[in-house]
Protein backbone atom coordinates (compact mmCIF):
# COMPACT_ATOMS: atom_id res chain seq x y z
CA UNK A 1 0.00 0.00 0.00
CA UNK A 2 2.85 2.29 0.53
CA UNK A 3 4.21 1.70 -2.85
CA UNK A 4 1.60 2.24 -4.10
CA UNK A 5 0.53 5.77 -2.49
CA UNK A 6 4.45 7.04 -3.58
CA UNK A 7 3.55 6.21 -6.64
CA UNK A 8 0.57 7.96 -7.46
CA UNK A 9 2.43 11.12 -5.59
CA UNK A 10 5.72 10.71 -8.17
CA UNK A 11 2.73 10.92 -10.95
CA UNK A 12 1.42 13.92 -9.51
CA UNK A 13 5.00 15.57 -9.47
CA UNK A 14 5.60 14.63 -12.88
CA UNK A 15 2.33 15.83 -14.39
CA UNK A 16 2.98 19.03 -12.15
CA UNK A 17 6.45 19.43 -13.82
CA UNK A 18 5.47 18.66 -16.82
CA UNK A 19 2.76 21.14 -17.09
CA UNK A 20 4.57 24.51 -14.97
CA UNK A 21 8.36 23.08 -15.15
CA UNK A 22 10.05 21.75 -18.15
CA UNK A 23 7.50 21.55 -20.45
CA UNK A 24 8.91 18.18 -21.93
CA UNK A 25 9.26 14.28 -21.66
CA UNK A 26 12.61 14.47 -21.58
CA UNK A 27 13.12 17.30 -19.38
CA UNK A 28 10.73 16.00 -16.85
CA UNK A 29 12.80 12.88 -16.51
CA UNK A 30 16.26 14.19 -16.34
CA UNK A 31 15.09 16.86 -13.64
CA UNK A 32 12.91 13.95 -11.24
CA UNK A 33 15.28 11.17 -12.24
CA UNK A 34 12.84 8.87 -13.99
CA UNK A 35 12.59 7.19 -17.41
CA UNK A 36 10.86 9.04 -20.32
CA UNK A 37 8.59 5.59 -20.13
CA UNK A 38 7.42 6.29 -17.25
CA UNK A 39 6.47 10.23 -17.80
CA UNK A 40 4.53 9.01 -20.55
CA UNK A 41 2.61 6.83 -18.49
CA UNK A 42 2.04 9.81 -15.69
CA UNK A 43 0.78 12.05 -18.69
CA UNK A 44 -1.64 9.38 -20.09
CA UNK A 45 -3.00 8.80 -16.39
CA UNK A 46 -2.68 10.19 -12.89
CA UNK A 47 -3.41 6.93 -11.43
CA UNK A 48 -0.57 4.04 -12.17
CA UNK A 49 -1.43 1.46 -13.71
CA UNK A 50 -1.58 -1.88 -11.58
CA UNK A 51 1.56 -4.04 -11.41
CA UNK A 52 1.16 -7.36 -13.32
CA UNK A 53 3.33 -9.95 -11.12
CA UNK A 54 4.10 -12.61 -13.85
CA UNK A 55 2.86 -16.37 -12.98
CA UNK A 56 6.03 -18.42 -13.34
CA UNK A 57 5.12 -21.09 -15.75
CA UNK A 58 5.66 -24.61 -13.49
CA UNK A 59 4.03 -27.25 -16.31
CA UNK A 60 6.65 -30.00 -15.55
CA UNK A 61 6.05 -29.41 -11.76
CA UNK A 62 2.62 -29.23 -12.24
CA UNK A 63 2.70 -32.82 -13.78
CA UNK A 64 4.29 -34.08 -10.64
CA UNK A 65 2.28 -32.24 -7.88
CA UNK A 66 -0.57 -34.69 -7.91
CA UNK A 67 2.10 -37.71 -7.02
CA UNK A 68 4.02 -35.67 -4.36
CA UNK A 69 0.77 -34.69 -3.10
CA UNK A 70 -0.43 -38.25 -2.57
CA UNK A 71 2.54 -39.11 -1.37
CA UNK A 72 2.89 -36.82 1.55
CA UNK A 73 -0.51 -37.31 2.64
CA UNK A 74 0.29 -41.03 2.40
CA UNK A 75 3.09 -40.12 5.55
CA UNK A 76 0.21 -38.93 7.78
CA UNK A 77 -0.75 -42.29 8.33
CA UNK A 78 2.73 -44.08 7.87
CA UNK A 79 4.97 -44.51 10.94
CA UNK A 80 7.57 -41.36 11.62
CA UNK A 81 10.58 -43.36 10.67
CA UNK A 82 8.78 -44.27 7.11
CA UNK A 83 7.82 -41.30 5.69
CA UNK A 84 9.17 -39.63 1.99
CA UNK A 85 12.15 -37.30 1.59
CA UNK A 86 12.54 -35.14 -0.78
CA UNK A 87 14.85 -37.41 -2.33
CA UNK A 88 13.02 -40.22 -2.26
CA UNK A 89 9.95 -38.78 -3.86
CA UNK A 90 12.20 -37.42 -6.85
CA UNK A 91 13.53 -41.32 -7.15
CA UNK A 92 10.30 -42.15 -6.85
CA UNK A 93 8.91 -39.68 -9.72
CA UNK A 94 11.66 -41.07 -11.92
CA UNK A 95 11.16 -44.46 -11.96
CA UNK A 96 7.06 -44.38 -11.97
CA UNK A 97 6.26 -41.47 -14.06
CA UNK A 98 9.71 -41.20 -16.79
CA UNK A 99 7.65 -39.14 -18.99
CA UNK A 100 7.78 -36.02 -16.04
CA UNK A 101 10.83 -34.89 -16.26
CA UNK A 102 11.69 -32.01 -12.94
CA UNK A 103 14.54 -31.73 -11.29
CA UNK A 104 15.43 -32.88 -8.04
CA UNK A 105 16.40 -28.86 -6.68
CA UNK A 106 12.50 -28.07 -7.54
CA UNK A 107 10.81 -30.87 -6.35
CA UNK A 108 13.48 -30.70 -2.63
CA UNK A 109 11.86 -26.72 -3.16
CA UNK A 110 8.20 -27.87 -3.37
CA UNK A 111 8.39 -30.65 -1.00
CA UNK A 112 9.95 -28.74 2.07
CA UNK A 113 6.55 -25.81 1.33
CA UNK A 114 4.47 -28.81 1.44
CA UNK A 115 5.53 -30.70 4.64
CA UNK A 116 6.11 -26.89 6.58
CA UNK A 117 2.53 -26.66 6.06
CA UNK A 118 1.72 -29.86 7.07
CA UNK A 119 3.86 -30.18 10.04
CA UNK A 120 5.88 -33.28 8.46
CA UNK A 121 9.26 -31.35 8.41
CA UNK A 122 11.98 -33.08 10.07
CA UNK A 123 15.95 -32.56 9.82
CA UNK A 124 18.56 -35.37 8.57
CA UNK A 125 22.42 -35.31 9.58
CA UNK A 126 25.15 -37.25 7.93
CA UNK A 127 28.37 -37.32 9.28
CA UNK A 128 31.22 -38.45 7.38
CA UNK A 129 33.47 -41.12 8.05
CA UNK A 130 36.87 -43.13 7.45
CA UNK A 131 38.38 -47.05 7.94
CA UNK A 132 40.50 -49.16 6.90
CA UNK A 133 39.09 -52.30 4.47
CA UNK A 134 37.71 -55.29 5.97
CA UNK A 135 38.79 -53.48 9.28
CA UNK A 136 35.27 -52.74 10.85
CA UNK A 137 31.52 -53.20 10.58
CA UNK A 138 28.58 -51.98 13.11
CA UNK A 139 25.83 -54.06 14.06
CA UNK A 140 22.37 -53.20 15.33
CA UNK A 141 18.82 -54.00 15.37
CA UNK A 142 16.10 -51.13 14.04
CA UNK A 143 12.59 -51.47 13.27
CA UNK A 144 10.16 -51.51 10.41
CA UNK A 145 6.71 -51.33 9.28
CA UNK A 146 5.30 -53.87 6.75
CA UNK A 147 1.77 -54.52 5.33
CA UNK A 148 1.23 -57.99 5.49
CA UNK A 149 -2.33 -59.05 3.76
CA UNK A 150 -3.27 -55.94 4.28
CA UNK A 151 -2.85 -55.93 8.43
CA UNK A 152 0.72 -53.41 9.48
CA UNK A 153 2.95 -55.39 11.67
CA UNK A 154 6.46 -54.15 12.36
CA UNK A 155 9.26 -56.50 11.84
CA UNK A 156 12.64 -56.29 13.76
CA UNK A 157 15.38 -55.75 11.21
CA UNK A 158 18.93 -56.80 11.55
CA UNK A 159 22.08 -54.67 9.86
CA UNK A 160 25.53 -55.45 9.11
CA UNK A 161 27.00 -52.20 7.83
CA UNK A 162 30.93 -52.41 6.30
CA UNK A 163 32.42 -48.82 7.86
CA UNK A 164 35.05 -48.98 4.74
CA UNK A 165 32.78 -49.92 1.71
CA UNK A 166 29.43 -48.35 2.79
CA UNK A 167 27.82 -51.68 2.37
CA UNK A 168 25.44 -52.97 4.23
CA UNK A 169 23.22 -56.25 4.54
CA UNK A 170 19.66 -56.13 6.28
CA UNK A 171 17.33 -58.84 7.28
CA UNK A 172 14.01 -58.66 8.74
CA UNK A 173 12.86 -61.09 11.56
CA UNK A 174 9.37 -61.16 13.51
CA UNK A 175 11.72 -60.87 16.88
CA UNK A 176 15.11 -59.34 18.04
CA UNK A 177 16.36 -62.78 19.38
CA UNK A 178 19.72 -64.38 19.86
CA UNK A 179 18.92 -66.97 17.45
CA UNK A 180 17.54 -64.63 15.11
CA UNK A 181 20.67 -61.90 15.50
CA UNK A 182 23.70 -65.19 14.90
CA UNK A 183 21.54 -66.67 11.91
CA UNK A 184 21.86 -62.71 10.41
CA UNK A 185 25.49 -62.63 10.73
CA UNK A 186 26.24 -66.10 8.71
CA UNK A 187 24.59 -64.54 6.18
CA UNK A 188 25.86 -61.29 6.13
CA UNK A 189 29.15 -62.74 6.27
CA UNK A 190 28.36 -64.56 3.04
CA UNK A 191 26.79 -61.41 1.05
CA UNK A 192 29.94 -59.86 2.28
CA UNK A 193 32.42 -63.03 1.24
CA UNK A 194 34.24 -62.30 4.53
CA UNK A 195 34.69 -61.61 7.89
CA UNK A 196 35.12 -58.08 9.27
CA UNK A 197 38.07 -58.23 11.86
CA UNK A 198 35.89 -55.92 14.28
CA UNK A 199 31.78 -55.75 14.71
CA UNK A 200 31.16 -53.01 16.55
CA UNK A 201 27.20 -53.27 18.93
CA UNK A 202 25.13 -51.33 21.13
CA UNK A 203 24.88 -53.20 24.72
CA UNK A 204 22.83 -55.78 22.83
CA UNK A 205 20.90 -58.99 24.96
CA UNK A 206 21.84 -61.30 22.35
CA UNK A 207 25.62 -60.40 22.79
CA UNK A 208 26.05 -58.82 26.00
CA UNK A 209 24.36 -60.47 29.67
CA UNK A 210 25.93 -57.77 32.18
CA UNK A 211 27.64 -54.15 31.49
CA UNK A 212 30.90 -53.82 33.75
CA UNK A 213 33.34 -51.29 34.58
CA UNK A 214 34.64 -49.27 31.38
CA UNK A 215 34.47 -51.06 28.29
CA UNK A 216 34.18 -54.49 29.94
CA UNK A 217 31.01 -56.62 29.43
CA UNK A 218 29.86 -60.17 30.82
CA UNK A 219 29.47 -61.35 27.33
CA UNK A 220 26.88 -64.53 26.68
CA UNK A 221 28.00 -67.94 26.52
CA UNK A 222 26.63 -68.52 22.64
CA UNK A 223 27.84 -65.10 21.21
CA UNK A 224 31.53 -65.93 22.85
CA UNK A 225 31.62 -69.15 20.87
CA UNK A 226 30.49 -67.82 17.83
CA UNK A 227 32.50 -65.01 17.98
CA UNK A 228 34.95 -67.55 18.27
CA UNK A 229 34.00 -70.07 15.38
CA UNK A 230 34.04 -67.15 13.07
CA UNK A 231 37.77 -65.32 14.20
CA UNK A 232 36.15 -61.66 14.76
CA UNK A 233 36.72 -59.36 17.93
CA UNK A 234 33.79 -57.85 19.27
CA UNK A 235 33.71 -54.07 20.70
CA UNK A 236 30.87 -52.44 22.63
CA UNK A 237 29.76 -48.87 22.42
CA UNK A 238 29.11 -47.06 26.04
CA UNK A 239 26.11 -46.55 27.13
CA UNK A 240 24.04 -43.97 26.18
CA UNK A 241 26.82 -43.09 22.96
CA UNK A 242 24.85 -43.80 20.32
CA UNK A 243 27.48 -41.80 18.44
CA UNK A 244 29.66 -44.44 18.95
CA UNK A 245 27.63 -46.46 15.71
CA UNK A 246 26.64 -43.74 13.79
CA UNK A 247 27.49 -45.57 10.82
CA UNK A 248 24.51 -48.35 11.27
CA UNK A 249 22.35 -45.62 12.56
CA UNK A 250 22.67 -43.66 9.66
CA UNK A 251 22.28 -46.93 7.61
CA UNK A 252 19.28 -48.05 8.95
CA UNK A 253 17.56 -44.92 8.30
CA UNK A 254 18.87 -43.75 5.10
CA UNK A 255 17.72 -47.41 4.15
CA UNK A 256 14.03 -47.25 5.62
CA UNK A 257 13.33 -43.85 3.74
CA UNK A 258 14.45 -45.19 0.49
CA UNK A 259 13.35 -48.91 0.52
CA UNK A 260 10.51 -49.32 2.80
CA UNK A 261 8.67 -45.75 2.05
CA UNK A 262 5.74 -46.19 0.82
CA UNK A 263 5.35 -48.71 3.72
CA UNK A 264 5.86 -52.14 1.32
CA UNK A 265 2.70 -54.59 1.02
CA UNK A 266 4.21 -58.37 1.27
CA UNK A 267 2.26 -61.58 1.64
CA UNK A 268 4.58 -62.91 4.14
CA UNK A 269 8.15 -62.71 5.29
CA UNK A 270 9.93 -64.37 3.00
CA UNK A 271 9.00 -61.46 0.41
CA UNK A 272 9.60 -59.22 2.58
CA UNK A 273 13.27 -60.12 2.66
CA UNK A 274 13.37 -60.58 -1.46
CA UNK A 275 12.38 -56.99 -0.92
CA UNK A 276 15.19 -55.64 1.43
CA UNK A 277 17.93 -58.20 -0.49
CA UNK A 278 17.14 -56.17 -3.89
CA UNK A 279 17.44 -52.39 -1.77
CA UNK A 280 20.52 -53.86 -0.78
CA UNK A 281 21.75 -54.65 -4.23
CA UNK A 282 20.54 -51.43 -5.47
CA UNK A 283 22.51 -49.90 -2.80
CA UNK A 284 25.59 -51.30 -4.56
CA UNK A 285 25.65 -48.70 -7.25
CA UNK A 286 24.92 -45.64 -4.51
CA UNK A 287 28.20 -43.35 -4.33
CA UNK A 288 28.22 -42.26 -0.44
CA UNK A 289 28.92 -38.39 -0.08
CA UNK A 290 32.46 -37.47 -0.31
CA UNK A 291 33.45 -40.42 -1.84
CA UNK A 292 34.96 -41.10 -5.42
CA UNK A 293 33.55 -44.77 -6.06
CA UNK A 294 30.60 -46.70 -5.28
CA UNK A 295 29.52 -48.66 -2.80
CA UNK A 296 29.88 -51.66 -5.34
CA UNK A 297 33.16 -51.14 -6.22
CA UNK A 298 34.12 -50.37 -2.76
CA UNK A 299 32.71 -53.73 -1.37
CA UNK A 300 34.75 -55.33 -4.48
CA UNK A 301 38.04 -54.12 -3.05
CA UNK A 302 37.35 -54.57 0.61
CA UNK A 303 36.80 -58.24 -0.16
CA UNK A 304 40.34 -59.41 -0.62
CA UNK A 305 40.64 -57.67 3.02
CA UNK A 306 38.10 -59.76 5.24
CA UNK A 307 38.92 -62.62 7.00
CA UNK A 308 37.99 -66.14 5.18
CA UNK A 309 34.27 -67.46 5.85
CA UNK A 310 34.85 -70.12 8.26
CA UNK A 311 34.29 -73.97 6.45
CA UNK A 312 31.00 -74.68 8.09
CA UNK A 313 28.55 -72.37 9.82
CA UNK A 314 28.16 -72.10 13.25
CA UNK A 315 25.63 -75.23 15.12
CA UNK A 316 23.10 -72.91 16.62
CA UNK A 317 21.66 -75.67 18.12
CA UNK A 318 25.23 -77.40 19.55
CA UNK A 319 25.24 -75.22 22.91
CA UNK A 320 21.93 -75.63 24.86
CA UNK A 321 22.63 -72.24 26.87
CA UNK A 322 19.22 -70.22 27.55
CA UNK A 323 18.71 -67.23 26.69
CA UNK A 324 18.22 -63.78 28.58
CA UNK A 325 15.04 -64.71 29.73
CA UNK A 326 15.93 -68.10 30.07
CA UNK A 327 13.03 -69.42 27.91
CA UNK A 328 15.52 -70.64 25.07
CA UNK A 329 16.13 -69.27 21.49
CA UNK A 330 12.77 -69.74 19.79
CA UNK A 331 13.12 -70.49 15.75
CA UNK A 332 13.15 -66.63 14.55
CA UNK A 333 10.14 -66.80 12.19
CA UNK A 334 7.96 -68.64 14.70
CA UNK A 335 4.60 -67.33 15.13
CA UNK A 336 5.04 -64.88 12.06
CA UNK A 337 3.26 -64.56 8.84
CA UNK A 338 4.89 -67.11 6.63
Amino acid sequence: MENRRAKVELYEQIRREYEHGGGTIRAVARKLGVHRREVRKALASAIPPERKIPERERSKLAAAIPFIEAALEADRKAPRKQRHTAHRIWTRLRREMPEVTVAESTVRQYVRQRKAAMGLLGLETFVPQSYTWGGEAQVDWYEGWAEFDGELRKAYLFCLRSMASGGAFHRAYPHANQQAFLEAHELAFTYFGGVFRVLRYDNLKSAVKKILRGHQREEAARFIAFRSHWGFQSEFCTPGEGHEKGGVEGEGGQFRRNHLVPVPKVRNLEELNLLLAAGSKEDESRVIEGRTQSIGAGMIVEREHLLPLAQEGFDLASLHFPTVNGSGCAPPIAGFLR
